[in-house]
C-alpha cells in the first residue's frame, strides 16, 4: 500500500496535475488517437515498439505463465556474439540483451541476462569470442529489479569481483517482496552500488549516465553513453541512449503508466540535447539488435545502428503514446 501511494505521490509531481483528474476526457476516441499518432511517429523504420501499442492485460500474469514464457524465450537458440561499434558488443540472448562497453581500464556489463548458465554461456563465452577478457568485468549495470537483467549478476561478482550497480528504488524491491520471481532466475544480487539520476559511472575514461526513468519499475535506469566508430581512418563519436524498461507488464497501475509517459518525454528531451542518434534496447526485439549485427557482418557502408537524433526523439515518444492509449484503455474501464 505504502509503494502504491509512493508511486502516485511521484506520478503526480511528475506530471503537476491531480490525481483524480486522470479519468477525464476519456474515450475510445482518445485511444484510438494515440495509437494513431504511435503508428505516425514509428512509420516504417520503428515498427517493432508499436506491439505496446497493444491492449495490455488489467491482471499480472501469474507464476506459472510467467514461468513458461521464461521457459520459451530462454529455450530459443542465442544469436552470436557481435560488434555494434568499435567499443560496444553485444553478448546477450535471443530475447534479454546484455551489452558490454569496452574501457582502457577494463569492461562495463549492462544487464546480467537470466541466470549464471546464461551468463556463463553468453556473457563468458560471447567475450571470449570477441577477443575479450571477462575477467575485465568491472562494473554490472542493471537497468531493473527483474530477474531476467540481475539474474546472472550475482554469477559474476563472486568470480570477476565486479561491482553490481542499480537505482536506489530497485535496490529496495530487490530487499524487499519482489515483484516478480521465477525459478528459471538466478540468485538477487546483494546491494553494492548505489546510482541515482544523472549519476555517473565511471571506467578508464569513458562514463555512463545513469538517468532514472520510472514506469517499467519504481527505479528503472536508462543508460546513456558514448561510442566510439572508427572509419576510413575518422573517428566518430555517436551517444547512445539504452532504454531501461519497455513492456506494460504490470498490469491496471496507473502511475505508473503516467511514470512512463512522463519518462518518455523527458528522454525525448535528453536525447534532443545531446543529441542522442543511437537508441537501444535490453531485449533485442525492440531495437533489431540480431538483425543490424548480421548486416554489419556484410560490412555495409553505414552502420544500422546509427538512426538519428530525429528517429530516437520518435521512438522515444511513439512508446509514450501508446502508454497513454493503454491508460485510457484502463481509465474507461473505471
Amino acid at each position: 500500500m505504502q509503494r502504491t501511494t509512493a508511486a502516485r505521490a511521484v506520478a503526480a509531481a511528475l506530471l503537476g496535475v491531480a490525481v483524480g483528474s486522470w479519468a477525464q476526457n476519456v474515450s475510445d476516441a482518445t485511444v484510438a488517437a494515440h495509437v494513431a499518432k504511435a503508428k505516425q511517429l514509428a512509420g516504417e523504420d520503428l515498427k517493432p515498439l508499436l506491439v505496446l501499442c497493444q491492449p495490455a492485460p488489467a491482471a499480472r500474469a501469474t507464476a506459472e505463465q510467467r514461468d513458461q514464457r521464461i521457459a520459451r524465450e530462454i529455450a530459443r537458440p542465442a544469436p552470436e556474439p557481435g560488434r555494434a561499434f568499435d567499443n560496444l558488443y553485444y553478448v546477450g540472448a535471443a530475447w534479454v540483451s546484455a551489452w558490454a562497453i569496452r574501457t582502457s581500464q577494463g569492461l562495463i556489463l549492462i544487464d546480467a541476462l537470466n541466470n549464471p548458465k546464461e551468463a556463463e554461456q553468453l556473457v563468458d563465452g560471447g567475450l571470449r569470442k570477441l577477443g575479450l577478457d571477462p575477467a575485465q568485468i568491472k562494473y554490472v549495470i542493471v537497468t531493473h529489479a527483474h530477474g531476467d537483467h540481475y539474474g546472472g549478476a550475482a554469477y559474476l561478482a563472486e568470480k570477476y569481483k565486479a561491482r553490481v550497480v542499480m537505482s536506489d528504488e530497485d535496490w529496495k524491491q530487490t530487499e524487499g517482496k519482489l515483484e516478480f520471481q521465477s525459478g528459471w532466475w538466478g540468485p538477487v544480487p546483494k546491494r553494492d552500488v548505489t546510482v541515482n539520476d544523472g549519476d555517473k559511472v565511471t571506467l578508464g575514461g569513458t562514463s555512463v549516465t545513469t538517468y532514472v526513468t520510472p514506469g517499467h519499475t519504481l527505479g528503472t535506469i536508462t543508460p546513456v553513453f558514448d561510442v566510439i566508430e572508427v572509419k576510413e581512418n575518422k573517428r566518430n563519436v555517436h551517444h547512445v541512449m539504452l532504454w531501461g524498461g519497455t513492456a506494460f507488464n504490470f498490469g491496471k497501475d496507473i502511475p505508473r503508466l503516467e511514470m512512463y509517459i512522463a519518462a518518455t518525454q523527458r528522454m525525448a528531451k535528453v536525447a534532443h540535447v545531446l543529441p542522442v542518434d543511437v537508441m537501444l534496447s535490453n531485449h533485442s526485439g525492440y531495437d533489431g539488435t540480431v538483425q543490424k549485427l548480421e548486416t554489419l557482418r556484410k560490412a555495409p557502408a553505414s552502420n544500422p545502428f546509427v538512426i538519428g537524433t530525429e528517429a530516437v526523439e520518435r521512438g522515444l515518444l511513439a512508446m509514450g503514446e501508446c502508454a497513454m492509449a493503454q491508460r485510457d484503455r484502463f481509465l474507461i474501464g473505471e
